[in-house]
Formats: structure tokens, sequence, C-alpha cells
């Protein structure tokens, strides 16, 4: 979640590296959003299963090959 807020901030902001100015305000902004979609996570209901992610590589996989063939 850090990365994913940090990639938010980066481009709301314009900046990938923020002046040292501004460098306190970007790493509060990163805080904020990462505790905010933390609340979110953990208020979400669902009745799914958690998917695998092994499992679901391999079925990526298998529509990828049906759809373009396989190579090699």
């Amino acid at each position: 979640m850090q990365a994913a807020a940090l990639q938010y901030v980066r481009k709301i902001g314009g900046a990938a590296k923020p002046s040292q100015v501004n460098q306190a305000a970007y790493d509060r902004a990163v805080a904020e959003i990462g505790e905010a979609t933390q609340r979110l996570l953990d208020s979400l209901i669902t009745t799914a299963p958690p998917k695998d992610r092994e499992e679901e590589a391999m079925k990526a996989k298998a529509r990828s090959a049906a759809r373009f063939g396989t190579s090699g």
C-alpha cells in the first residue's frame, strides 16, 4: 500500500522527487493516503474466497495460449 500511495502522490504532485521544501508535504500525503487505503480495505466485505496468485497466473497463461497460440 505504501508503494501505491507514493505512486499516487508523485503522479498528482507532478514530481517523482519533490524539492526539499515540499518533501514534508509529500511524506504526509503518502501516510494519509496509506491510512485511508487501509481503512477502505479493512471495511470491504466479500463472500468470495481469496484468489491464489499462482492459480490466477496459470489461468492467464492458458487464456493467452488459447488466444495467441503457443510460441517456441
